[in-house]
Parts: C-alpha cells; structure tokens; sequence
C-alpha cells in the first residue's frame, strides 16, 4: 500500500484510528490477519472495527546506504521531498539519564549508524534530551549535520546519572547522625531524578509533537541508561511523572510515533570495585558478606527499576524494550526492524468516549485481543485522552503558526518557492562568515497594480540560524517589498530574484540556516534550510569555503585552475543561486583552501585536487587526483582554486551533487584531506 492519507492515526469524534503490531510466539510479525480475528477494547469494553488494513512498510524501504568515498570524506545528501521519506527516524540520546561511561559507548553507536545504517529515503534526527528549542529542525539526510549531532553528545553532569551507571557506596562509619544523613541524601536523590525523569519524558513529547506532521509512521529509539518510575509504573496515578507518561503517551498516538527503548548500561556488574568505600564495625574498608550481599542486592535493584520504567515506556507507545545489550549499533538496527508493517485499525467512538459536556480530558485505555488461535504478543499505544485531534493543537493558521512551522519543518514550504544556498568563507579582516543566497519565485508573489504601471509585492522574510545543539543563535525578520514595471517585471516573473546576505561567524561549529518568506497578500509561505560547518581556522587544520557553482554554453573558454571567483552568466536558472544546467553546458566552479602546508626546505605546496559526481546520493563519476596548480597566490594561507566539468550528453535529468575533495600530502594523516559539495539540477 502507498503512503498517503489513510495511513495517518487520528482521533476525531467519529473515528479512532491507531496501529498496532502484531507477533507470533516466535517474535515473528503476523501479517495476514483479517478483521474477525480481531477484537478492539476501549476502557474494557469491546468496539466495532470500521476501518482494517495491514501497511508493508518492507515495500516502501530504501536500498542500501551509499557508499562511503574511499578518501574518508561524506558523500553529500540528495535533495529529499515528503513522497520521498522512507524512514523518519529520531534517535533520542538521554544524557539527562546517560552516565559519562555510557555516553562514550552510545556516540560510537550513534557513528556506526550513519556510517552503515542509514538508507537513501531516510530522514534521521539525533536529539538530546537536554538541548534547545531548535531540536526539530534537525531532521536531515545530511550525514555531516548529523555528525555534528553526535559531536555535541556529552555527559550532563546535573543529569541523574554519575560517572558510570552506579554511583559508588560510601557506606558512613557509624555515627550519631549517620542514618539522618543518609536519609536526607536519599530523598534528595529522589527528587534530583524525579525532576530529571519528567524532564525526559518532557524533551521527548516536544520530539513526538514535532514529527506530527511528518509523512507516515514514524520511529522514536530513547538511547538510555534508564527511567526509574517507582510507584508512578500506573500512568493513571496522579504523580508528576505518572501525569508526564500520560501526556506522552497520548502524544504518540496523535502523532503516528512508535517509541523504542534501548538500555545504554548494557549488561552490568554489580559487585563492589575499589571505586566503593564500605565499613564496618569491625574497622573502615572492611567487605563482609553481609555488606556484599546488599551492595549486589541493591545495584541489581536500582538497574531493575530503571529498565522497568524503559519497558513502561515502550510497552504504553507500542514499541520495544532492549535490555541488556552491550552492542549498541546491533541494538539500533534490531529496534529500527522491529516495524517493518503493522495493521491500521479504526473503529467509531461513542458519545462517552469525547465529554463535551463537562469538558473533562479523560483517559481512554486501549487493548486487542486476537482471536486466531495461537500466541500473540501485540504491541500498541496504551491509550488516548478523550480530545478530538483538532482541539488537542494549537491552532495552526495564524501568521505565526504558519512561520513556525516553516522554519522548524525539515523540508521546505512550497507556497513560495525558494532556494537557500550558504556558504563559508573566511577573511583575513573580518574572520569568518557565511554568505546565504536565497532565490525567491516571482511568480507566487501577489504584485498589486499601480499607477504607471508599476507593480508591487510586500512580503515577509525571516532568518534563522540555530546551534549544533539546537539553540537560536541569530534570528532576523523584516518586511520589504519589490516594486517593478515593464521589462524588469517581465525579466523579475520569468527568471525570479535573489536575496543576498552576509553574516559574521564569532564562533566555529555546525549550524543550520533557515529562511521564510510569506507572500503578505495571500499568505502563501516558503522556506528552506541549509547545514553549513565553520571550521576552526586557528588551529592551522586543512578547510575548504564553500563551493560557488555557475554554468556557461560549451565551447566557452573554462575557468583555469587557481582562477579566483566565477564568470557572469547569461542563463540566470544557470546561475550560482538556481543552478539548473543543461548536458554540453560546462559547469564552472570556485572555492578557496585555507591552511595549506608548505614544504619546509622547497616551500612547495603538494595539494591534490579530486572531483566526484553523485545522483541521488549514488556516485556516477570519480575523477582522478590532479596536482594543484599555484598561480600567483596574494595569500598563501588562502589560496583561489576553480575550474570546470563538462555535462555529458549522457547525462540524464535529475538532482545532482558536485563534491571536491583536497589532499595536502604534508598534513598529518588525520588532517589531511577536507572537502565541499554543492547540489545542482539537470533539466531538459
């Protein structure tokens, strides 16, 4: 079955639709399932199915990831659409609940997955449950922006978590105030991870909300060392985190999200280390065998409580619990193939289940039963609060809801169709910087008619730039207006026009750029986003500027390597903001190397330059490494490089990237190479 809209679980007063997933006594899904061997339960009691059918997710997968080059750079991510979207994939890493041991262990895991796991049709996410607001727009295909992601991971040392899973035993030597103390520090614990426990399950229900209006089902894995919920295992108790797993638990059923567990502990042991201070009557360090037995019994206690709350959370969302794992990768992938297909049911509520009346939020339990003989184990969301979908969101129509959504979207609004290329560059006297080119349609701008002819759009422009660890760190908005008559209207209509902007780096790192423009007269809006890394200069590594890409009709004369900057084009689709080629044009492109070594005796440069060519993600053209040419450099620490490739005739329409790759054979092996790339289009 396609993705489309009955694949979308809603609540509405006349219908409740969920998902659920169904296995043998095996652990084997069950996909044949007609609609009589299936039974429904609302709060206990038995509803009518209205709607069955069973979605092969396996049809709709992607292929296998591309290849990684075999210089070590990042092949460069093609341009995804929502009928794209295969996979929609968020990996919640806990670091409020994360120990500084498991934190190493889960960012080798996190590595391992972009490197070998993901797939074309993928778009993945990789969120801490401590970042900021700007986590949701980190949904990508770019390995390089989620390689950022797995950077900023680290321990949060105000987390409930401590340098390892267990905190060590500092047993007090007896004294007249030792239980007190020690009574004391325990509710003190308690509260610290009580807080940090709602605090977690808050940071992932803003992840479940934002992957609402993603396409299709989409899959949440919680990366921790636990949720220790205690008595609160009762979602209905009214305790703060009982309250919490309620609301997200709702949350994920309005959302079409699944949430999978993963124990990042893995398999632990729970003897004393020389990290422990134990004591005893008998004198200080003292192991008995009593005190043994409770340190043993206590650890396995604690980790118990913690894995319990993760299988609470998975069981109540429909997804799966992984415990005891100490491969975290193999663990990833396990969980990631657990939904592979589920059954879509639905069924009409009735008028107790939504109490207009009194306005009261109940909540609905939720259970199936499956009548063919056998053993089945069903994994499905606990339940829902008695709200319809459209009264359980914010209104999403006003001006500000429309920009929002916009900017936090990981693909761009079409409304107004625009284009956001930033690039990286670095100057000597103002330092780094990024040059952001946003090309805007004109023809879904609404132009008013004046006097003389002239035409004019208003319309609003915002800017966004977040942080690698999801924070706002500029933000612009202002109203212009374009006013045009006659030929530069019709110039303005057929070819669009461009944005230019500059904006100061202060500090190196991964960032993403987000534009928005909204069209004031009909309230069509448009958006895009753009990753862009700022290297550290300073430490004197190999980085490369952006990529400046343009295009010029065959048989005009190429750009000669170490030529600065780009020619002007006659074609302006074919220029450096649109860059829609055709086959035979010859495709001109610049860029600058920073840090380049020089032999100590020769003061040579030995730079090697290589040129690759993907489509879709897959590479149909490598070229060989070539020897950089100097010419005249003004500035050896920032050296002009360019040159050009001609489209085949062979060629055929679609999206394409360009990548160059820099060698400097007198860098150290680990700093040796660094690269760019930059998308283009094929069109007839």
């Amino acid at each position: 079955m396609q993705q489309g809209e009955e694949e979308v679980v809603r609540i509405t007063t006349n219908l409740v639709q969920v998902d659920a997933v169904v296995l043998d006594g095996e652990g084997k899904p069950v996909t044949d399932l007609r609609p009589d061997e299936v039974q429904i339960f609302e709060d206990g009691r038995p509803r009518k199915i209205t709607n069955f059918s069973y979605i092969a997710e396996s049809g709709r997968r992607g292929g296998a990831a591309a290849p990684s080059p075999s210089n070590g750079s990042t092949p460069p991510p093609f341009r995804l659409r929502p009928e794209d979207v295969r996979r929609t994939i968020a990996l919640v890493v806990d670091d409020l609940g994360l120990s500084f041991q498991t934190v190493q262990s889960t960012r080798r895991a996190l590595k391992k997955f972009v490197d070998e796991q993901m797939r074309p049709g993928d778009i993945v996410a990789i969120i801490r449950t401590s970042g900021g607001v700007g986590a949701l727009q980190q949904f990508t295909s770019d390995r390089r922006q989620l390689y950022a992601s797995i950077e900023a991971v680290r321990w949060y040392g105000t987390g409930r978590s401590g340098p390892t899973p267990f905190e060590p035993t500092d047993t007090p030597t007896p004294g007249a105030k030792g239980d007190e103390v020690d009574s004391l520090k325990a509710v003190q614990e308690s509260f610290r991870e009580d807080l940090s426990t709602v605090g977690t399950l808050g940071a992932i229900g803003h992840v479940v909300r934002g992957l609402r209006d993603l396409p299709g089902r989409k899959t949440v894995v919680v990366i921790s060392d636990g949720i220790r919920v205690g008595d609160d295992a009762d979602p209905a108790r009214d305790t703060r985190t009982g309250r919490a797993l309620r609301r997200l638990i709702d949350q994920a059923a309005r959302a079409s999200v699944v949430i999978h567990t993963m124990n990042a502990a893995g398999i632990q042991w729970f003897s004393a280390s020389a990290a422990d201070s134990l004591a005893t009557h008998s004198g200080v360090g003292t192991r008995d065998a009593l005190q043994m037995g409770e340190l043993i019994s206590g650890r396995a206690a604690a980790i118990s409580a913690r894995q319990a709350g993760l299988s609470l959370l998975a069981e109540k969302t429909g997804g799966a619990a992984l415990q005891g794992s100490n491969d975290l990768s193999a663990g990833i992938r396990r969980l990631l193939d657990e939904g592979r297909g589920y059954y879509l049911i639905g069924y009409q509520p009735d008028g107790s289940t939504f109490d207009a009346g009194t306005g009261r939020r109940l909540f609905h339990r939720l259970s199936l039963k499956v009548t063919r003989p056998g053993r089945y184990r069903v994994r499905m969301r606990d339940g829902f609060f008695g709200v319809p979908d459209g009264e359980a969101s914010a209104p999403r129509g006003t001006q500000r809801d429309q920009i929002v959504g916009a900017l936090l979207s990981p693909f761009g609004a079409s409304g107004v169709r625009v284009r956001l290329t930033s690039l990286f560059a670095n100057d000597a006297k103002t330092g780094s910087y990024t040059r952001s080119i946003l090309h805007v349609d004109a023809r879904d701008l609404t132009f008013k008619e004046e006097a003389d002819g002239w035409r004019t759009a208003t319309f609003d422009v915002f800017t966004v730039t977040f942080d690698e660890a999801g924070n706002v760190v500029d933000q612009l908005g202002r109203t212009d207006a374009l006013r045009v008559r006659d030929e530069a209207y019709r110039q303005v209509i057929e070819h669009g026009f461009v944005y230019n902007a500059m904006l100061p780096v202060k500090k190196p790192g991964a960032y993403q750029l987000r534009a928005v423009l909204r069209d004031q007269e009909s309230g069509r809006v448009g958006s895009a986003g753009q990753f862009v890394e700022i290297p550290d200069l300073k430490k004197g590594r190999l980085a490369l500027s952006g990529l400046v890409l343009n295009a010029s009709t065959a048989g005009t004369p190429a750009a000669e390597q170490g030529q600065e900057g780009t020619q002007p084009q006659t074609d302006p689709k074919a220029g450096e903001a649109v860059r829609h080629f055709k086959t035979g044009m010859a495709l001109r492109y610049g860029f600058v190397i920073y840090n380049a070594r020089l032999d100590r005796d020769s003061r040579a440069l030995r730079l090697q330059v290589q040129l690759r060519l993907f489509r879709d993600g897959q590479p149909v053209f490598n070229g060989k490494l070539q020897p950089f040419v100097l010419n005249n450099p003004r500035d050896l620490s920032r050296l002009s490089a360019g040159g050009s490739i001609t489209l085949g005739a062979d060629m055929p329409p679609g999206e394409y990237a360009l990548q160059v790759t820099v060698n400097d054979l007198l860098a150290d092996v680990s700093h040796r190479s660094a690269s760019q790339w930059i998308d283009f289009e094929i069109t007839k």
